[in-house]
């Protein structure tokens, strides 16, 4: 199947292995995917309209490059690993009981997001706005207060204690 310069509306790829495929320039409207592998697919240019990934392995794709108007995705039950979420505006985002490792969100816009149940190590998060985001039951973030909004971020106990990581304080 071809998925460069193509348009996919309210379909739903399961059990796909899609590595190294190209959605360059690609349109995708109310789509799901499930149990599907996406690593290192092109995304230049191209448009997620609410779209969500389940179950689903995600590694290498820079979702900067895709059109970022009306970008709109989620993700639940998936593994997600050395992307790029820089740059753009995820409000209201889902990536739920996620494992998140080594992924960028520089300059994003995470308003209203759902980090819930996720796994974030080495995931990078600097001048990210993070104000109304859920974090409860997250782990392994590490935000610095000082290089990120928050405001009414929502945090458990006892992971909240990371956000003090950058004052190289001892805590008994």
């Amino acid at each position: 199947m071809e998925y460069q310069n193509e348009e996919f509306e309210a379909e739903t790829f399961k059990d796909i292995n899609l590595t190294d495929v190209s959605f360059k320039n690609s349109r995708f409207i109310d789509c799901d995917f499930e149990n599907c592998n996406l690593s290192n697919v092109d995304l230049d240019n191209t448009k997620f309209q609410d779209i969500r990934f389940k179950n689903c392995k995600i590694m290498g794709l820079d979702f900067s490059k895709c059109n970022d108007f009306i970008l709109a995705f989620g993700f639940e039950d998936s593994f997600l690993s050395l992307s790029v979420f820089s740059d753009l505006n995820l409000e209201n985002t889902d990536l739920t009981n996620c494992q998140i490792y080594d992924c960028d969100f520089v300059n994003t816009n995470l308003t209203r997001a759902n980090f819930e149940n996720s796994d974030l190590k080495n995931s990078l998060f600097r001048n990210t706005n993070l104000s109304f985001t859920s974090f409860r039951n997250a782990k392994n973030y590490d935000i610095d207060p000082n290089n990120n909004f928050l405001k009414k971020t929502k945090f458990s106990i006892p992971e909240v204690i990371s956000l003090l990581n950058i004052y190289d304080i001892e805590l008994e």
